[in-house]
């Protein structure tokens, strides 16, 4: 029998491969005998290079730019000659903000154009890149510049990075942009379908997850509207409303628009080079789950995404999870034959967090042994 444990992370408390291990633990305490198999997964934000590095990559380390200009260490992974995959997130993304205080106006996505051109410069052409966890709402301007475009104000003087300066922008230069951008071919990877303007646009939904005040959304909105306005000015045939160009704070616009980059749902990008699909597929049982189980997760969430591929193989999933909202209902029509939480054991949301990781092994191994006794 195998038994494939196909987790995210449970935010707060469990990156993705610990998820994994607590759960497989928990199956091999059902199922002495049964091939237990470890497949972290993830959407393209932040865990998402560990989950490629756990799925065989090769983490290759860059310096780069943090959020507000900072110095960090992170890494792209090598997952062949061709083909990288970069993140976001552990470049620029909230998690590597200072102190962890937002800074809305002044985030910049200079750090994942960075590690995008140390991928590039390595001779792998194939870019594949995870956006989610974004700190800014600068259009891709940082990221742009890092690959070699100005953006430029009346006087000729370049931008300074962040969002807040674009309502100066007055021309914008892309022919210094490198050559290995222009021969690249970039997927990104992208979970959500917003336009970069307007009341569902990147500053307005996703402004405030990024600390901006009401008149800082003012701000920010107004920067993204005089980006367009010139691109549009140079002639540029930009399309501010296809889905995906509010992501990242504008980071789908920018590599859509002005890199020619595909957007796909991040799940799907990711279960593809990791090769999620042809493992599930010869599972007898797949365990799967993240933090929390409820209206978003039907959705398109990771498990979602999980729960579709058994399906399509005809492999029965269960789903563990930090929090179920959920009715019985709901999760079968999620495609869960049975699913899990742990405040169903510690009720205490404190406590279930602090000891997320034997509560899942319980858990786990309870759920897996009411569906093969």
């Amino acid at each position: 029998m195998t038994i494939v444990v196909a987790c995210g992370a449970f935010k707060g408390s469990l990156t993705a491969i610990e998820a994994c291990r607590h759960a497989a633990e928990g199956a091999r305490r059902a199922h002495p005998d049964a091939d237990v198999v470890e497949r972290p997964v993830a959407d393209g934000g932040g865990g998402s290079l560990e989950v490629m590095v756990a799925g065989g990559a090769r983490p290759v380390p860059v310096t780069a730019s943090g959020p507000t200009g900072e110095t960090v260490e992170t890494s792209f992974a090598a997952i062949d000659p061709d083909t990288a995959f970069v993140e976001m997130a552990d470049a620029c993304g909230l998690l590597r903000l200072p102190g962890g205080e937002p800074r809305p106006l002044e985030a910049s996505s200079r750090g994942v154009g960075e590690v995008m051109l140390a991928a590039l410069r390595s001779g792998r052409g194939n870019i594949h890149l995870g956006i989610g966890g974004s700190a800014s709402t600068d259009g891709g301007t940082g990221m742009l510049s890092a690959l070699g475009a100005r953006f430029l104000d009346a006087s000729g003087a370049e931008l300074p990075d962040g969002g807040g300066a674009l309502i100066n922008l007055d021309r914008v230069d892309l022919d210094g942009v490198d050559p290995a951008v222009r021969a690249a071919r970039i997927l990104v990877a992208c979970d959500v379908d917003n336009p970069l303007l307007g009341p569902l646009g990147a500053a307005r939904v996703y402004g405030p997850q990024k600390g901006a005040t009401e008149a800082q959304l003012d701000e920010l909105e107004a920067g993204l509207a005089r980006l367009v306005e010139v691109l549009r000015a140079q002639g540029l045939d930009v399309d501010p409303d296809a889905p995906g160009s509010g992501a990242a704070g504008g980071v789908g616009f920018a590599a859509r628009e002005l890199l020619g980059a595909s957007l796909d749902p991040g799940f799907e990008v990711l279960g593809t080079l990791t090769g999620l699909e042809d493992m599930l597929s010869a599972a007898d049982l797949v365990v799967t789950g993240e933090g929390r189980l409820d209206d978003q997760t039907m959705h398109g969430k990771t498990p979602m995404g999980v729960a579709a591929l058994c399906r399509s193989h005809a492999v029965p999933v269960v789903a563990v999870c930090g929090r179920l909202d959920l009715e019985a209902d709901r999760v079968a029509e999620a495609g869960f034959v049975a699913a899990a939480a742990l405040t169903e054991r510690e009720p205490d949301l404190e406590r279930s967090i602090a000891n997320a990781g034997p509560l899942l092994e319980d858990v786990a191994a309870d759920v897996i042994s009411r569906i093969l006794p």
